[in-house]
């Protein structure tokens, strides 16, 4: 049911989709004689718009979450394993051309590549079932399975999950496959700006993990008001954080997270 209505609520209250309804609405308004409303409405949403697709705002506030968590300083220290959390495929291409095509999270397919490179006696584990509500049965776990030697990876270095559709299902699933010592060294490979959300939910299912950052969207210093990135780019990075945020708290309220905002230890 949890993920059901995430995935339901989202769809019509992800930012850039409610401001567009927003304006659908002013218009309709204006069209059904109601222009005062319709007039204060569109100009609400089109302001909002604008800023979020012209000022820093976005970047800065990106920028909280993602440096949570600082990058990874390489170390020869062994590792126990990794855990690569799913999101980096775009499913719908990668079934209908049948090859692996990444997505806006593709840096964790190059991370585990480069983990099963680095370390080649440590367990490699891959988490991602199918986030879609409807229209696809293939599994991520699944296609990277199939074409696992484009990575450079050989067969069997790595183990899957296939089940999950969340990242709250990520750490329980995955929990349940490596039952993990005290002591053992672990990483957590997923984007940065997911990272304290995915920390909290690994922690609260009993699995202490290093954070390995990947995908990083904001650097300190090259925010400004205009951008050589679209609009659209953007709105697509607030999106995001918004839903890490409402993430955050919708795990520390149904009691996934024992921490609103965790941190490194």
């Amino acid at each position: 049911m949890y993920f059901l209505l995430s995935k339901s609520l989202w769809l019509i209250f992800a930012p850039s989709s409610f401001l567009i309804l927003c304006l659908c609405l002013a218009l309709a308004l204006t069209l059904w004689g109601k222009r005062r409303a319709g007039f204060a409405l569109g100009s609400a949403a089109l302001l909002i718009l604008a800023i979020l697709s012209f000022s820093p705002l976005t970047e800065k506030l990106a920028a909280v979450l993602e440096d949570r968590f600082p990058p990874v300083q390489s170390d020869e220290r062994p590792i126990k394993g990794a855990i690569i959390l799913g999101g980096g495929l775009n499913m719908a291409s990668s079934v209908m051309k049948g090859q692996l095509v990444l997505g806006a999270a593709g840096d964790r397919l190059l991370a585990m590549a480069d983990l099963a490179r680095r370390y080649p006696q440590a367990t490699i584990v891959f988490t991602g079932g199918s986030g879609y509500l409807a229209g696809s049965t293939a599994s991520e776990a699944d296609l990277i399975e199939q074409h696992l030697s484009r990575l450079g990876i050989a067969p069997g270095k790595v183990l899957f999950e296939r089940a999950s559709r969340n990242t709250y299902e990520n750490a329980v699933m995955t929990k349940t496959i490596v039952n993990p010592a005290q002591g053992e060294r672990w990483l957590l490979v997923t984007s940065a700006l997911h990272m304290p959300r995915a920390m909290g939910l690994f922690r609260a299912a009993g699995f202490d993990l290093e954070a390995y950052s990947v995908d990083w969207r904001t650097a300190q210093g090259f925010a400004g008001f205009m951008s050589d990135e679209p609009a659209s780019s953007r709105l697509r990075l607030f999106d995001s954080t918004i839903r890490e945020i409402i993430g955050l708290v919708a795990a520390r309220v149904t009691g996934q997270s024992r921490e609103l905002f965790p941190a490194p230890r």
